[in-house]
């Protein structure tokens, strides 16, 4: 799906396809939202979007920030949380791992995401990295653009010393040299080009075409349908707004995460806020990533992406 079709469908077409008839449903008390330091879930929060929507069924939201999606989805699969957003890799490892989870909507990522190296390193190009220590937080989409940016310049996993770090523990390793590249997204991507003295070596939009994704757990979409479209609905609202007033996300995205203006400012210029149903270009994509984790033995399984993808059959 190209982008404008994806705006397209966050700005008439989210309320066609997730305002069906309201589906009858046991009240629900809370909804545990699952958020990182960057994106829509921060602007939804900010501006209360959702507990705008459900105040009327009393029923409240609750956020709860995570560093990386790995240990979102993590929660997710044990009924602590019930929806959030991740990028393309940590669904993969947790279907593999058999979590109770599902897709419930994608965007696409421009150049939110890469690999820094400092500033004065000797690494120019992507032949460079090999032999070097490499931070990445595992289970992470910034694992998948490792892995893509490797195989582009003809290198393999083993070629490279894998350093597994949450980004806030790989941010300090990174400006003291202990890693020589560190694979992250935003706004870690941007903390690191303006505070720890990184540059640039390959935006993920150079190598692979990559996606994020709004997950919840099974039980909880299954059971709740109209609260599950309620929620991506108002996600949506938080998006259009987000794609038309990018200096206010900054603002807002700094508000609520504590990480510094002129790094949000960097973030919200290069991101996607867009969200859209997940596209079989989207379900595409993501099989080939977990097929080339799957062929590294990375993870134990071979899956098929579709069977989590969530289909309302409700109406």
């Amino acid at each position: 799906m190209k982008r404008r079709d994806f705006l397209g469908w966050s700005v008439g077409g989210a309320v066609a396809a997730l305002s069906s008839r309201a589906v009858a449903q046991a009240p629900v008390k809370e909804i545990r939202i699952g958020y990182q330091k960057t994106g829509v879930l921060v602007i939804a929060r900010q501006q209360a979007i959702l507990e705008k929507r459900f105040a009327e069924k009393q029923t409240s939201i609750k956020w709860i920030e995570f560093t990386s999606g790995p240990p979102l989805l993590e929660a997710m699969s044990t009924n602590s949380v019930d929806l959030g957003a991740v990028g393309d890799t940590p669904p993969i490892f947790a279907q593999a791992a058999n979590a109770n989870i599902v897709y419930v909507a994608g965007s696409p990522i421009t150049n939110g995401q890469g690999i820094l190296v400092s500033a004065n390193s000797g690494i120019r190009t992507i032949a460079d990295l090999k032999g070097r220590r490499i931070g990445f937080a595992k289970g992470t989409s910034a694992h998948n653009v490792l892995i893509a940016t490797l195989e582009k310049a003809g290198l393999t996993y083993e070629d490279i010393t894998p350093v597994y770090l949450s980004p806030p523990d790989a941010g300090p390793a990174f400006a003291n040299g202990s890693i020589e590249a560190w694979a992250i997204w935003d706004p870690y991507f941007a903390i690191g080009e303006k505070r720890q003295n990184g540059r640039i070596l390959v935006n993920a939009s150079e190598v692979a075409k990559t996606n994020s994704f709004y997950l919840a757990n099974r039980d909880f979409a299954n059971n709740n349908f109209q609260h599950t479209r309620d929620i991506i609905a108002g996600l949506a609202e938080a998006a259009r707004w987000a794609e038309a007033h990018r200096d206010a996300v900054a603002n807002a995205l700094a508000a609520v995460t504590g990480v510094p203006l002129e790094v949000q400012t960097v973030a919200a210029n290069r991101s996607s806020f867009v969200i859209g149903p997940v596209t079989e270009e989207m379900i595409g994509t993501q099989q080939a990533v977990a097929d080339r984790f799957f062929k590294l033995g990375l993870i134990p399984k071979k899956i098929t992406i579709r069977d989590i993808v969530w289909r309302n059959t409700q109406t």
